[in-house]
């Protein structure tokens, strides 16, 4: 699953859009790298956001769609806010 898409379904970023904005500009690091939007996510990467001036740390447990927006949150574990 791509980037954009997958801050999107797991609702870390309410719009696609503004998610491949924000990776295009390289706010979005994945171990630790900065990435494009087209970048394919795997379990167990560890992505950091920059919302302003507080960087948001996650890992990523399951790249699937989720059937809910309930179940969205399942698909990562907030490392550091």
């Amino acid at each position: 699953m791509r980037i954009d898409k997958f801050m999107k379904v797991s609702r870390l970023i309410k719009r696609r859009t503004v998610a491949n904005e924000v990776a295009d500009a390289g706010r979005i690091t994945v171990n630790g790298k900065p990435v494009k939007a087209s970048y394919a996510v795997k379990e167990g990467d560890v992505l950091e956001v920059a919302f302003g001036q507080t960087p948001v740390r996650v890992k990523v447990v399951s790249t699937e769609a989720p059937t809910g927006k309930d179940l969205a949150r399942e698909m990562y574990v907030v490392l550091s806010e």
